[in-house]
């Protein structure tokens, strides 16, 4: 996956509560065989509603979503995380998220920060005119206007994100112990190496 230190840019100002995995790819989509075009039907319903924010060009492209409390929730697919990098979005500020949505995205290369409510509603006004920035080295969430606002992440995960890191990745880069560790099981183990050659 991507590696990420810096989002910069215009940020999505959604800001609604509680938007589970439904509403962020329809159950419709979910028989693709490929992740590819997901974004097309990312937020389908809320796309149908007058002035939403989504289908407004001012936001196109734009790789910051802002939503609100307990974004993520219900069910556990894994294309939610999907459609959302297809949109270009790689990072989610909100003030809570479902644990299994902020573990899906984790794992496919979005960083979800959370900050407290009066921090995310003054990103909600600051995104409808200007950038925003956000810093996974430092911690932290900054506008053109001196706001400042620090968030916490599980160390591990901020190594694996700043680092491209994905489960594939992290088992590549302990190749060498993994031959180390095989090479040992032939001479200590050699029956074990022999069951494995006859399974194989």
């Amino acid at each position: 996956m991507e590696s990420i230190s810096h989002v910069s840019g215009r940020a999505i100002p959604f800001g609604r509560k509680n938007v589970d995995t439904d509403v962020i790819i329809p159950a419709a989509w979910l028989k693709t065989i490929t992740r590819e075009g997901l974004g097309q039907g990312a937020f389908e319903a809320v796309k149908q509603e007058p002035g939403n924010v989504f289908t407004d060009p001012e936001y196109a492209g734009a790789p910051i979503l802002i939503a609100g409390d307990n974004f993520g929730c219900g069910s556990s697919r894994e294309h939610a995380a999907w459609a959302l990098l297809d949109m270009g979005v790689t990072c989610v500020i909100a003030p809570s998220f479902s644990d299994i949505f902020s573990s899906n995205a984790f794992k496919n290369g979005i960083l979800t920060v959370a900050l407290p409510q009066d921090a995310v509603d003054r990103l909600l006004e600051v995104a409808k005119s200007d950038a925003i920035d956000v810093d996974l080295e430092a911690q932290s969430v900054t506008t053109p206007f001196q706001d400042r606002f620090t968030f916490e992440i599980d160390p591990f995960r901020k190594h694996c994100l700043l680092e491209g890191l994905d489960e594939v990745g992290l088992t590549m880069a302990q190749g060498e112990a993994i031959k180390a560790h095989e090479t040992r099981a032939k001479v200590e183990m050699p029956f074990l190496a022999r069951t494995i050659a006859t399974v194989d």
